[in-house]
């Protein structure tokens, strides 16, 4: 798979991440609903159903009040048909991010 998109959501070659440099990553909410759910039409509520938990862990998650957990990804990679790997790749980054941030700013 390879999307390109002009936005601020990261270049995807066969689910591989080009991490940005010069900012945070894209949350693994925001690529769920801009690269899946908006091109798919399926609804926040209908990917809940199919997953099989409550809507509001599938609304926080997408508007990044939520990380993403190992549970949820494995749920996500059944009804999407990705991996796993794929959306914990994205956490990761968010939260490597986050921490070399942190560590700048306390040095």
């Amino acid at each position: 798979m390879v999307i390109s998109m002009t936005s601020k959501l990261p270049i995807i070659i066969k689910e591989h991440i080009m991490i940005p440099k010069n900012r945070r990553p894209s949350h693994p909410g925001e690529i769920l609903l801009e690269l899946y759910l908006k091109p798919s039409g399926m609804s926040q509520l209908e990917l809940a159903r199919r997953m099989g938990v409550p809507i509001q862990r599938v609304n926080t998650l997408i508007n990044g009040r939520r990380d993403m957990s190992p549970e949820t990804a494995i749920l996500l990679s059944k009804v999407l048909k990705t991996s796993s790997q794929y959306w914990m790749n994205l956490q990761m980054n968010c939260d490597l991010y986050d921490a070399q941030r942190r560590l700048e700013h306390a040095a």
